[in-house]
């Protein structure tokens, strides 16, 4: 398994608001930008923007990061190999497949296998 991407979540009220502020910081467009449940997100530069009512914003706060993944079925083996659990069970999304799992010591990490389209663009930059 290989980690492809990791990034760093902002919590907004509003994305179109924080969104200028960070493509001038990242000197960049947003790699993605789509709705999933009643959420916003924004991929730019390292940073994953969740915009939303803070209601909603809190079912996926309990995440501390967003790792872009190779292998998820990988990841589930050696999370629960190592004394890890899968505290949100595989689920797809407009960018493919995900998870959330905790790790020892209490760390939790939204794991993201993404399309080969949105690898090949956004990773490998083709």
């Amino acid at each position: 398994m290989t980690i492809l991407k990791t990034y760093a979540r902002l919590w907004v009220d509003d994305l179109d608001a924080s969104l200028p502020l960070l493509r001038s910081l990242v000197g960049t467009e947003p790699d993605l930008r789509f709705g999933f449940d009643a959420v916003e997100l924004a991929a730019i530069g390292d940073f994953l923007v969740i915009a939303g009512p803070p209601a909603e914003r809190a079912r996926y706060a309990n995440a501390s990061a967003t790792v872009v993944v190779d292998d998820l079925d990988r990841v589930v083996a050696e999370v629960t190999a190592r004394g890890g659990e899968i505290t949100t069970p595989e689920a797809a999304s407009p960018t493919g497949r995900f998870l959330y799992a905790r790790h020892p010591g209490g760390a939790e990490v939204e794991y993201v296998q993404w399309t080969p389209e949105l690898v090949d663009r956004i990773v490998r930059r083709s």
